[in-house]
């Protein structure tokens, strides 16, 4: 598995591009926006930069770091020397299912094709491709290359070998690995985007302010991050679609909080757009009125 691929240069593509080749991986980071390659590129020398101030890399392993990842826009490029692909795009699964179309075109044989979704199928993506024995999904945490779990995710027609082989990668790259029998939402997006609704139908009912809702919960039960803070990280929109396709394959628990519609419609995304729950804008850290 020396040589990897990810598909979609955004914050988790770039985070696991970044996670790979510092464990050694020659890495191909492929987006169709040079834009997302631009910034992906500024975000991986940031990051590299960081480390070396911080004393977790030399200057030499910084370079070597650097230097085991290319850019490009082509699918093709990415696709055809690749032993591991990891495709990291929206939580859209006609998307989803395009792209793997299109690595199982141009992908040799052995490689393994793996999807980054927190929710859905991979037996579903897989069953358009030539070779569902070879795909999975590996569920990495924002932001990749410090969280430490990967969820891998069987389809239903994944060989043990794909398993095994998918699970060396995660392991090389210092994670931590759960095996997930398929279901939607797996294991962490299932709980965790019930807490988050929770927390917003809170808000929304007025029971407490998102500061005091998020304290609680870190206070009280030990979470690292509030889940309407977790929820701004993640992105208000991505989030939205994940309870979208959890409501429509799991049920009415699952039916997305409407104050989280409202601030997906209004363009309140969360950090990446500057506003969520918190303002996040000239760095000033506030809570939103409802």
């Amino acid at each position: 598995m020396e040589n990897l691929a990810v598909i979609g240069g955004g914050v988790m593509g770039r985070g696991i591009a970044y996670a790979a080749a510092l464990s050694g991986h020659q890495v191909l980071l492929q987006d169709i926006q040079p834009n997302a390659l631009e910034k992906a590129t500024s975000f991986i020398e940031k990051e590299v930069k960081k480390s070396i101030e911080r004393g977790r890399l030399q200057a030499v392993e910084a370079e070597e770091c650097l230097s085991r990842i290319k850019f490009t826009t082509s699918i093709e490029e990415a696709g055809m020397q690749a032993d591991l692909v990891i495709e990291a795009v929206l939580e859209q699964m006609e998307l989803k299912v395009n792209i793997f179309k299109q690595l199982d075109d141009v992908c040799p044989n052995h490689t393994i094709l793996a999807t980054n979704t927190s929710t859905m199928s991979p037996t579903e993506i897989g069953a358009q491709t030539s070779r569902p024995e070879k795909c999975i999904a590996m569920h990495f945490f924002n932001p990749p290359h410090k969280m430490k779990l990967v969820e891998i995710v069987r389809g239903l027609d994944t060989s043990d070998e794909t398993f095994n082989k998918a699970k060396q990668a995660a392991l090389s790259m210092g994670k931590e690995v759960v095996e997930v029998n398929e279901f939607p939402g797996f294991v962490t997006s299932r709980m965790n985007c019930l807490i988050g609704n929770e927390a917003m139908n809170m808000l929304m009912e007025g029971v407490a302010s998102a500061e005091d809702i998020d304290k609680a919960m870190k206070l009280g039960l030990n979470h690292p991050m509030g889940p309407l803070e977790l929820a701004d990280l993640v992105g208000l929109d991505t989030r939205l679609r994940n309870m979208e396709y959890l409501h429509a394959t799991l049920g009415e628990k699952y039916r997305p909080c409407p104050l989280l519609a409202k601030y997906v419609k209004a363009g309140r995304l969360g950090r990446k757009s500057g506003m969520g729950f918190y303002n996040y804008e000239k760095n000033i850290i506030g809570v939103q009125k409802v």
